[in-house]
């Protein structure tokens, strides 16, 4: 499935509040799983709805994260993440399903 223009109208609605007010409140990736879950769990409890929540919660920076103590400084996006698809730049997150970017990230980035 490819992008739709209603994804590509949510899609620059995140990234007006992504380039705005929004801050996360993370300072590191959710690396284990008893974090991941907790942010899962946290994301279970929003109304399917909110997009601030998801966004604030779920950690959205519209840049590539990069782990502060990796010499490589390998970048972590959407696009290197398990639940991007590629053709729709679409997050499968089911706690999140947004269209997002390539070059975001969000604190569940997973390979």
């Amino acid at each position: 499935m490819l992008s739709t223009p209603a994804d590509d109208a949510l899609r620059h609605r995140i990234a007006t509040l992504l380039s705005g007010a929004l801050n996360p409140p993370w300072t590191e990736r959710a690396l284990t799983q008893e974090t991941f879950d907790a942010i899962v769990r946290a994301l279970q409890d929003l109304r399917t709805d909110d997009l601030v929540g998801k966004l604030v919660i779920g950690g959205f920076t519209l840049k590539p994260y990069v782990l502060p103590d990796d010499p490589d400084g390998i970048e972590h996006s959407c696009a290197t993440c398990l639940y991007y698809e590629r053709h729709r730049r679409f997050c499968n997150l089911p706690e999140l399903m947004l269209p997002v970017e390539a070059e975001w990230s969000c604190i569940v980035w997973r390979i």
